[in-house]
């Protein structure tokens, strides 16, 4: 069997540009081929964080140049391959799975991404989950389970500009669910201070030189977020600029490291105590994705409060796993296979995931 080719395109909450994964898919192997981050330019990105308060027109507009964007990416990662299917995330605008109606947007036009490539397209992946009663996220957690549901118990966490963690072992789903802010606060946070010439921590070492704040942390822990049982999901409206410009107002350089040891010690934090309330018994490991893998001082947090069960990276590049979860979705799509986990969302059931947009 010859294997199939797939690009999986992904934007998350940082905003920080187009994660496109060209993936070769045999049975059930999977192996990224290769993979790339296409940055948005700084005007572009500052347009993407600030999508929630654009008007229609201006949303209307951001839509199709993000598809033109997604497009260009998916053309780049596929080089002279001839991908047969790619599955698109988007870039999410809102995520609002607990108002009335339950609701959620994610923009990149997908009619664009299959006009300009020629490839059947897959997006906009979370609506159907939605409509059947369910959170519409994290959506990882069946390819999570692809991937390392063989053998015991264990925690897949990925730590994107939000974290989310699944708990799995012996073929089965025991709890996933979004654990709270992964990067978006830190991020946030250097680019406050540095006017944004600088846009994260690189490798945690402003966080490593800095003290946590452990009266600021028993606040933030008690945000009830924390506090509610899964099934949950967020978007950088619960845990982002508005949170930190409540609990920095005025951060300085100078303050800046102890801000970072804080923050990055409520991403720790969170993951630890969502993954061990809601585990069933001791972990074997914990296996991390996400920028938030390539921070060491993250990662240093992680080893001593998960201790003895051993944290170390994923098999698939760590930036590119929740690109090649898309991948992943969009071909199960075409072969009219469910992609949602139900025991993650809430839904009332398997589903199939996404919107085919023929070439």
């Amino acid at each position: 069997m010859s294997p199939r080719l797939a690009v999986g395109l992904m934007s998350g909450t940082s905003a920080d540009g187009v994660t496109a994964a060209l993936v070769k898919l045999r049975g059930s192997a999977l192996r990224v081929a290769r993979h790339r981050t296409f940055p948005y330019s700084a005007a572009l990105k500052k347009r993407v964080l600030g999508a929630p308060g654009l008007s229609v027109a201006e949303l209307s507009r951001l839509n199709v140049e993000l598809g033109e964007a997604f497009a260009a990416a998916a053309l780049k990662i596929a080089g002279r391959s001839r991908p047969s299917v790619i599955g698109s995330h988007g870039q999410t605008v809102w995520h609002g799975p607990n108002e009335t109606p339950a609701n959620t947007l994610q923009i990149a036009e997908p009619a664009v991404i299959a006009e300009r490539t020629g490839v059947t397209t897959v997006a906009d992946f979370r609506p159907r989950d939605m409509a059947a009663g369910g959170q519409g996220a994290p959506l990882v957690p069946a390819f999570d389970l692809f991937l390392y549901g063989r053998g015991p118990l264990k925690a897949v966490i990925n730590i994107g500009g939000i974290s989310n963690a699944t708990i799995l072992g012996h073929r089965k789903i025991h709890a996933a669910f979004d654990t709270g802010p992964g990067n978006v606060l830190m991020d946030e946070a250097v680019r406050r201070v540095t006017n944004g010439r600088r846009d994260f921590d690189a490798g945690g070492r402003l966080a490593a030189s800095g003290a946590a704040d452990e009266k600021l942390l028993r606040r933030l822990l008690a945000n009830p977020y924390f506090l509610k049982a899964p099934p949950k999901s967020l978007d950088r409206s619960t845990f982002g600029p508005a949170l930190l410009g409540r609990i920095y107002p005025r951060l300085t350089l100078k303050r800046l490291p102890d801000a970072l040891a804080t923050l990055a010690e409520l991403t720790a934090r969170s993951l630890w105590l969502g993954v061990l309330e809601n585990s069933p018994g001791p972990l074997s490991e914990v296996v991390v994705s996400g920028g938030g893998a390539l921070n060491a001082h993250l990662m240093r947090r992680l080893r001593a409060l998960f201790s003895p069960a051993p944290v170390g990276v994923t098999a698939i590049p760590v930036m590119a796993k929740e690109a090649a979860c898309f991948a992943w979705l969009a071909a199960r799509a075409l072969d009219g296979k469910t992609g949602n986990a139900p025991s993650a969302t809430g839904a009332r059931g398997p589903r199939i995931l996404g919107k085919i947009i023929l070439p």
